[in-house]
């Protein structure tokens, strides 16, 4: 009897077990957990079961697997496969952030490839209607303009000549000016020039003493006649006019030298100065 009382309480036992194992663990809600020490204590259990899980999957899949985590008063807990965690950053960083392969051209190279390539279609279709302009300009290729076109040609046409005339009348203008402004500077220049020449001729004759008992004899005979006497030397002065001059009396006087017949700019030359 106490045997069989043995294996009752056995097998209920194991029933009870089983109705366990059965029901398992129910879902749990996923928030925050407002108790203090049970937010810390689920903490440091699903912290270990996942650096458990990043363990067991660098062993039994060959990865190369890096753990961070950061509680919430900043306590660093980490795990990483490989022997330095710097470099698995490294090498994320790279894949991330690197430059894309150049075997495999990424969304952002084939964008600005084909915004070059509109960019180069509009810069030629722009320069082949310049071209076209430049030689209707000139008159060729007329023939496939229509009338509209061609007075549009016509109107730019008498434009440009309105300024290159307007230009070339400016530019005529100027010149103009500036050739008078010549003239100006030439007038008075020439006005000085004439007054200091006056002004040299006055300063000799005021230098010259007046004779008024003396004849001048303007005669080139006379002339010839002291040029070549070496104890007389002609002097930069004008004559001195006197009226009531006689030509006749240069006759008498043709004898020979005298006082009376030489010109009151002849004076004696001093050679003990040479």
């Amino acid at each position: 009897i106490y045997i069989r009382n043995c294996k009752g309480r056995v097998r209920e036992k194991k029933k009870r077990e089983g109705k366990k194992r059965r029901m398992g663990r129910g879902r749990v809600e996923l928030k925050r957990i407002e108790n203090k020490i049970n937010r810390q204590v689920t903490f440091a259990k699903r912290r270990n079961g996942l650096l458990k899980k990043a363990y067991e999957l660098s062993v039994l899949c060959d990865a190369e697997v890096a753990l961070i985590i950061f509680s919430n008063r900043g306590k660093l807990y980490e795990f990483c496969s490989s022997s330095s965690m710097i470099r698995t950053l490294e090498r994320y960083q790279k894949c991330n952030y690197g430059p894309p392969e150049p075997n495999v051209p990424s969304r952002e190279a084939l964008a600005v490839e084909f915004s070059s390539q509109q960019e180069y279609l509009k810069l030629k279709e722009r320069y082949e209607a310049l071209q076209r302009t430049q030689r209707n300009l000139l008159g060729e290729d007329l023939g496939p303009l229509s009338t509209k076109e061609l007075e549009l040609l016509e109107r730019q046409l008498d434009s440009s000549l309105k300024q290159i005339r307007a230009l070339r009348t400016q530019f005529m203008l100027d010149q103009l000016n500036d050739l008078q402004s010549k003239e100006r500077m030439l007038n008075e220049t020439n006005k000085t020039l004439r007054l200091r020449l006056a002004d040299g001729y006055q300063m000799p004759l005021q230098l010259n003493p007046s004779q008024e008992d003396y004849h001048v004899d303007y005669g080139r005979h006379d002339q010839q006649q002291h040029s070549h006497h070496p104890f007389f030397q002609p002097l930069e002065c004008e004559p001195i006019l006197q009226m009531g001059y006689q030509g006749h009396q240069n006759h008498g006087m043709e004898s020979g030298p005298s006082a009376s017949n030489y010109m009151l700019g002849w004076l004696p030359y001093d050679t003990s100065s040479i």
